[in-house]
């Protein structure tokens, strides 16, 4: 099992040390979000500081942003550190971008295959593949001339990760990207019954093997040094499955599980304003069904049965700025949980 945690992005002179605190600890790699910071800078910041974890976006968000200007940090990123950096992308839902980022939306699903198609297209013709030449309904790059080429670097394009959650962009993450990037509010019977399906036809389709795809999240993982600790966080997670919930887009979550009317509970309740009081509705149970759960001292065990054979890789933080504080010999004992993913060495 590969193990993800996140940087302090609220101050870029705190990332440098906890980047390489997070390397020395023996994580797979850092994540980063874009949700109160940029998600470039942080990693641009540990990859000088580090020399073997990875470095991914765990989600940019795409359309604010040209593929041609995606393309281009992403090359630099990768040409900076050794090609550690993986390109995750996420589509971000209409009122986002129409009233945050105020740019126009078309359906997601085939805007996002045309994106990532346009920013291989433009690594392919930096790697010397030929003229630039893509054309779509959302994209058109014919103009590359030399003045524009960043400077070569050895090893193939960057890889790139997608955020999906719905059937339409979990057949594009199949089709087009190299893993998906599964929301935390999901399921390991939704994980078995609705996603892998896809996942699995998509790559069928392409021709592509399993191992070579890298299957990301699809749930919380709940740990502590301490009863008390894991607690906390359990009642944290609580109130995300509620929030999470309250909203129909999840609701084939919870209907894989008869848990329909929880679903319609939650929304009624936020509709009226009773935020505070969500949580109450979430039994422990149900918790359960969306996260890995126990001390350092357990949690390996319960990982393996939560995420065991689908994912092959887990972020071990709640809080999007706080890096999570897994000791090593953890981290050694959820190595050995087997994947099906086998990343290039």
């Amino acid at each position: 099992m590969r193990v993800f945690t996140t940087l302090p992005q609220e101050d870029l002179r705190k990332v440098g040390p906890a980047a390489q605190a997070i390397e020395a600890a023996g994580y797979t790699g850092v994540s980063t979000q874009e949700n109160r910071h940029d998600p470039f800078l942080a990693l641009a910041v540990a990859g000088v500081a580090t020399r073997k974890i990875e470095l991914h976006t765990g989600v940019a968000i795409s359309f604010p942003r040209s593929p041609m200007v995606a393309a281009n940090i992403g090359w630099d990123l990768a040409a900076s550190t050794g090609g550690r950096f993986t390109l995750g992308l996420g589509s971000q839902i209409r009122a986002h971008n129409e009233k945050r980022f105020s740019v126009p939306w078309t359906a997601p699903a085939p805007r996002m295959r045309e994106y990532i198609q346009a920013v291989r297209a433009i690594w392919a013709a930096w790697k010397g593949d030929g003229k630039l030449s893509y054309e779509g309904k959302h994209y058109r790059f014919t103009l590359m001339t030399p003045n524009f080429v960043p400077e070569a670097y050895d090893g193939p394009a960057p890889r790139i990760g997608l955020a999906a959650v719905g059937p339409f962009m979990l057949k594009v993450a199949a089709e087009e990207s190299d893993g998906a990037k599964l929301h935390v509010f999901c399921t390991r019977k939704y994980l078995e019954n609705k996603v892998m399906p896809i996942l699995l036809e998509g790559l069928s389709k392409t021709g592509r093997a399993r191992e070579k795809f890298e299957i990301s999240g699809g749930g919380f993982v709940v740990t502590g040094r301490d009863d008390e600790a894991v607690q906390k966080l359990f009642d944290w997670v609580r109130y995300r499955v509620a929030f999470y919930g309250s909203t129909p887009a999840y609701w084939p979550v919870f209907e894989e599980h008869g848990l329909g009317d929880l679903g319609r509970k939650l929304n009624a309740m936020t509709k009226a304003g009773q935020w505070s009081e969500i949580a109450a509705e979430v039994s422990d149970d149900v918790v359960h069904l969306f996260a890995a759960v126990g001390r350092h001292d357990q949690i390996a065990k319960a990982i393996a049965a939560r995420f065991g054979g689908l994912v092959d890789s887990i972020s071990a933080s709640a809080n999007s700025s706080q890096p999570a504080d897994l000791p090593p010999d953890l981290l050694q004992d959820l190595a050995r949980i087997p994947t099906v993913y086998k990343p290039l060495p």
